[in-house]
């Protein structure tokens, strides 16, 4: 049998509060969601001036990053560069701002940012992963 890490709540605590403090430092209105590795909504943090429509899609963001085990960023690039296929599987928010939490090799869960640019968006994301994996 295998044992795999978790996230507990003081990690998602810390991913959320790099998550703000990064999109603070740039006055940037965000959503942040965090998932476990299997998309299930962990906590969701809406920042002031944050459309409420950003909740939704952080959400799904994340949830694509955890499922998909890869970023996001590389899912839009993929319709984008021609693989329009790819547009029904069966993922929402397959926009860049989902990032998958990676600890040993294994996705534990995932951060998604949705608010400001697509480039913004991962820097936010990425901040948060690096709260809690260096």
């Amino acid at each position: 049998m295998q044992t795999k890490a978790i996230l507990a709540q003081a990690d998602v605590t810390n991913v959320l509060d790099a998550a703000q403090k990064e999109a603070d430092s740039n006055s940037w209105p965000v959503t942040i969601a965090v998932t476990d590795d299997g998309g299930h909504l962990l906590a969701l943090r809406r920042l002031d001036g944050a459309a409420p429509f950003s909740a939704e899609v952080a959400t799904h963001k994340a949830r694509s990053a955890a499922l998909g085990r890869k970023e996001t960023q590389v899912f839009e690039e993929m319709i984008n560069g021609g693989r329009t296929a790819f547009v029904t599987a069966p993922l929402q928010g397959l926009l860049s701002g989902g990032v998958p939490i990676t600890v040993d090799g294994h996705v534990v869960g995932a951060v998604g940012i949705s608010g400001v640019k697509p480039d913004q968006d991962v820097q936010v994301a990425k901040a948060g992963v690096a709260a809690i994996t260096g």
